[in-house]
């Protein structure tokens, strides 16, 4: 697990969740998965060599992308509003 305290994880899923227990919806897991993104590469600029921790997030990104592809597919308002307030890019 990356480094993501608890605190963090509650303001992600209040701000994109429909209640204080909502960790399902892909828009909290898409942000969670973010979140942890921006740690492992904050993590792999200080270590380069580290291949465990890069497997991990190449792993990462695989699943926020299959959420996205979800969510564009299903519920293309849904995609374009989380993917607007992340400021990922397509």
């Amino acid at each position: 697990r990356t480094m993501i305290t608890q605190e963090e994880q509650q303001n992600i899923i209040d701000r994109f969740g429909n209640g204080p227990d909502d960790t399902g919806t892909p828009e909290v897991q898409i942000a969670i998965f973010t979140k942890r993104i921006e740690h492992l590469t904050e993590h792999l600029e200080d270590h380069p060599n580290d291949n465990s921790t890069r497997q991990g997030l190449l792993d990462l990104v695989g699943k926020r992308r299959r959420l996205l592809n979800y969510l564009q597919e299903n519920e293309i308002e849904r995609y374009r509003t989380i993917r607007d307030e992340l400021e990922l890019r397509k």
